[in-house]
């Protein structure tokens, strides 16, 4: 199956980063049944087969290796975001969301036994490498990935800074493969990048670690020192290709821009697990007019915030239907054992609609011109989706939304159509009647 998991190991994130809580084990018991009797005599199975490979393979095998595996087996059986984490990959998300790693800049999974590139990070090693979305690497410094599991990968991936390692790639619309040395770097994750563009304020938001809110706060005190504020005609806030990330973050960037209402609500198998987040009053911008730009690599987190806007009216969405993400991972601590990684709910935009395995719609479509060097490639940068990963957890109508988009997005931000449209929607130029939103757009109460 396709193996995706919201955790980021020391430079290399893998998968799609998931809404992440965390919590303690005794949190998540609640009054469950009992195991069945069948249960436990495949337990008793189980146990026999350990034995009996233990003792009588050819070779003498680490079973520590085995248990890892055979837990990974089983988690990998519910859907693609439940993982175990060894103690050494669970300290590595520790430090990624922190907002400071080393390795290469990418975001990654496994996918039909090949390590895939969900996304380069911005700025980073593997970006000004070239590495794109959807790219496969078989093969590191010339040794083959079959055969290894993702955080065999990883761990190839990793090593000291200022050294190099060759990525083998598989491209679409390139015949044959090709390798790329890259040079490994200390990685230091900027969420929030910003940048005044006349008078409209441009927030960058990459990713939701530790310091997303506070950087947002930060760049909106920035931007409106150097524009003006009583010049500021808006802002757009950009969460195209970011992956997600902590839950906490995702509320509290959506609040910066709410008065007041639900933000989101997350719902578990048991209707006590239910729980909702509101907005505390206050908005940072003034109630100043705001468009959300979003892609095919918008998820989770970066959902939320979209969902959450667009629901109160507080902004237009503008672009292509978004990853499609809609369920909460909860990092479940194991003591010296690392932490189990684990989906235990889905989440819900204000009025009430699950986005798992759909994704939210922009208010306005806005397809982003790709350049003739990529759409020569064809579906090398085919769209992304919740939807396509094998084991995914099934959505709500899901059959009947179309899924996923693109998440290609140019680095000159005069060649980025969805961009342009959002500042020439704020500057007037464009008229669209989703812009500005109705702020009665009927959430139930």
């Amino acid at each position: 199956m396709i193996r995706k998991a919201s955790i980021l190991m020391t430079g290399v994130a893998v998968g799609v980063a998931g809404t992440v809580a965390i919590t303690q084990p005794d949190a998540l018991r609640t009054a469950a049944e009992a195991a069945s009797p069948d249960t436990y005599r495949e337990l008793n199975l189980f146990g026999d087969v350990f034995e009996r490979v233990r003792v009588d393979y050819v070779e003498s095998p680490d079973e520590s290796d085995m248990i890892e595996a055979a837990i990974n087996g089983m988690l990998s059986s519910l859907d693609p975001h439940s993982s175990y984490l060894s103690p050494d990959s669970f300290q590595d998300m520790q430090v990624q969301t922190s907002g400071k790693f080393g390795g290469l800049g990418i975001e990654v999974t496994m996918e039909d036994g090949v390590v895939k590139v969900v996304a380069p990070m911005d700025e980073t090693p593997a970006a000004r490498a070239g590495i794109l979305a959807g790219d496969k690497i078989i093969g590191l410094d010339g040794e083959s990935v079959q055969g290894l599991t993702l955080s065999e990968a990883v761990d190839l991936m990793r090593g000291l800074i200022d050294t190099p390692i060759v990525l083998t790639i598989v491209r679409e619309g390139r015949p044959e493969p090709f390798d790329v040395e890259i040079v490994r770097a200390e990685i230091t994750v900027s969420p929030v990048r910003s940048r005044a563009e006349g008078s409209v304020g441009y927030l960058r938001v990459a990713s939701f670690s530790e310091q997303t809110f506070d950087s947002v706060r930060e760049a909106i005190d920035e931007l409106r020192t150097e524009i003006g504020e009583d010049d500021v005609q808006g802002y757009v806030v950009d969460l195209r290709n970011n992956p997600g990330g902590l839950l906490d973050q995702a509320i509290a960037v959506s609040d910066a821009f709410l008065h007041q209402g639900e933000i989101v609500s997350t719902r578990g198998r048991e209707a006590a697990q239910m729980q909702r987040f509101n907005a505390r009053s206050g908005d940072l911008t003034d109630g100043k007019p705001v468009i959300v730009l979003m892609n095919g690599g918008s998820a989770s987190a970066s959902e939320i915030v979209a969902g959450a806007l667009q629901d109160h009216g507080r902004a237009t969405v503008v672009g292509t239907r978004s990853f499609g993400k809609g369920s909460v991972q909860t990092i479940i601590p194991l003591g010296a054992n690392g932490a189990l990684r684990l989906t235990t709910a889905k989440y819900y935009t204000p009025s009430g609609v699950s986005i798992q395995a759909k994704g939210i719609a922009p208010d306005i479509r806005v397809e982003q011109e790709l350049p003739e060097e990529l759409a020569a490639q064809g579906s090398s940068l085919e769209p992304r989706s919740e939807a396509n990963l094998r084991g995914h957890l099934e959505g709500e109508g899901e059959e009947e939304e179309e899924a996923g988009s693109l998440a290609y997005v140019p680095a000159d931000p005069e060649e980025d159509t969805q961009l342009q449209y959002a500042l020439e929607l704020l500057r007037g130029i464009q008229v669209n009647a989703a812009f500005p939103p109705d702020p009665n757009r009927g959430i139930p109460n």
